[in-house]
């Protein structure tokens, strides 16, 4: 495989194919700038930008290279903060601006604030959003200071935006974009990376191939954004010996806009995936933008996070709740599969052996349905939910006639909440329509005590959320009878 690192071409014939690109840089080629502070994804000490072709040009992603493995950054650019500087006496303009701010405290964390704030600074609209606070939080919402010393650094990010000054990378996109496309031309194998004749990082790029490869090494592991499967070697120290990547998967990577639902590939990303999402879905908005972190929606894929099928995952929930359905492909051919039907127990489903899931199927939302999603967690960013639910509801004429609540945190896995959906039915969504449903939650779920939340903390939350969802419908209606009251 080769890659760029900065402006550099590397080359590397051979490596184990679970190393990650935070160890290689800091070991392998002792660029120790980018640092290890959590090796889970979590601190942002690690952060990076990756560049890689696009049809305007390079597009800029920020990553956490604690979790990413070495081969998913073939052909493409990787840019450290040693890289940034215009030269041995003159700072990157990002560099500058956190001097002139003085937002460099220990430091520890500061090289990953850069490499943030650089990939912010080449977004193609960043210097024209309509709310550039809400454009930085989200950019710096993975990196955590540990001098406390956010102010300083949102003031640097703040003149950035509104001063933006161009770099040296923006007078190379042409010949880093010809020099990128070029890689990719020359790897047809699907092997990028290997290590004697039995450890290695495969990349197939279509369905058929994916499924020779994990026909003939059933015992490799699938990867796609690896920000949950790179910690069993980070924080486990398992060794995974053969890992089979779906990012270049063609099948996996479309977007397929229909009448009656959006196909989403399960190795499309979460930032790749989010305009569709949200224009399809628009109260997915907030629970997107509280996903892990940026870097994490960088890497993160839907179809990974349904087939880890962890209890706490942020997406199952809403798909419970939107009736979605799964396409998966094996050895004999495609089926569906609804995913209320696929959990059957603590991170176990009904995936067949030497299959995979290929897309997401999401029916398109009905004028007289209501969709409501919340998420509970210790902190607002970066954080793992202690309670999520989503409602979706068809009414008519002031009547339920059908509620999918999908719950996540309150069981064993994702889970429906079948009993107080039942309860909803012929019911008016008010405060005193919703307290069957309340009540029977305690019929559907026996949720844990741990280390995020207490079993009666999940219980009472729940149903305060359902409570929650009424409030807001009540205000929104009377939003719009204002509204018409006065134009009329």
């Amino acid at each position: 495989m080769q890659f760029m690192l900065n402006q550099t071409l590397i080359q590397v014939d051979e490596c184990a194919p679970d190393t990650t690109l935070l160890e290689y840089l800091r070991t392998h080629l002792v660029q120790r700038g980018t640092k290890e502070g959590c090796a889970s994804g979590d601190c942002g000490a690690c952060t990076v930008v990756l560049a890689e072709p696009d049809a305007n040009g390079l597009r800029y992603r920020a990553i956490n290279s604690c979790i990413t493995f070495l081969g998913a950054v073939d052909a493409c650019q990787v840019i450290t903060v040693e890289g940034l500087s215009q030269s041995t006496d003159q700072l990157h303009p990002v560099q500058q601006a956190l001097v002139d701010q003085h937002a460099s405290q220990c430091g520890f964390c500061t090289p990953g604030f850069v490499m943030s704030l650089f990939a912010l600074t080449h977004q193609p609209d960043a210097s024209s959003s309509d709310n550039p606070l809400l454009q930085i939080h989200q950019a710096l919402g993975g990196n955590l200071c540990r001098c406390t010393g956010y102010r300083p650094i949102i003031d640097a990010a703040r003149s950035l935006l509104k001063n933006p000054q161009p770099d040296q990378f923006d007078a190379q996109t042409g010949s880093i974009r010809q020099q990128l496309s070029a890689a990719q031309a020359s790897d047809t194998g699907d092997i990028t990376l290997q290590q004697g004749n039995e450890a290695f990082f495969a990349q197939p790029r279509d369905s058929q191939s994916l499924l020779k490869l994990m026909a003939r090494y059933p015992d490799a592991r699938l990867v796609a954004g690896a920000t949950d499967l790179a910690l069993e070697t980070t924080q486990q120290l398992r060794p995974l010996p053969r890992l089979i990547s779906t990012r270049r998967v063609a099948e996996m990577r479309r977007i397929e806009e229909q009448d009656e639902a959006l196909v989403i590939g399960a190795a499309v990303t979460y930032s790749e995936a989010e305009a569709a999402l949200t224009a399809a879905f628009p109260p997915l908005a907030g629970l997107l933008h509280r996903l892990g972190s940026l870097q994490v929606r960088n890497q993160g894929t839907l179809g990974g996070n349904i087939a880890n099928a962890s209890p706490i995952g942020d997406m199952p929930p809403v798909l419970l709740a939107l009736n979605a359905r799964l396409r998966i492909r094996d050895p004999q051919g495609v089926t569906e599969i609804a995913i209320d039907e696929f959990f059957t127990g603590y991170r176990q489903t009904r995936l067949p052996a030497g299959g995979f899931i290929e897309a997401l199927i999401l029916p398109r939302l009905q004028p007289d349905s209501l969709l409501r999603i919340y998420k509970l967690s210790k902190r607002l960013d970066d954080d793992i939910s202690a309670v999520c639910l989503a409602i979706h509801l068809k009414r008519h004429q002031g009547r339920i006639l059908e509620a999918r609540l999908g719950f996540g945190g309150m069981a064993a896995t994702p889970a429906r909440a079948y009993q107080a959906e039942a309860a909803l039915q012929g019911q008016a969504f008010t405060v005193d329509g919703i307290q069957a449903a309340q009540q029977a939650l305690a019929q559907d779920f026996s949720p844990l005590t741990d280390v995020r939340a207490s079993a009666e903390y999940r219980l009472r939350s729940a149903a305060n959320l359902l409570l929650r969802a009424v409030l807001e419908d009540q205000q929104q209606h009377s939003l719009e009878v204002s509204h018409y009251a006065h134009t009329d």
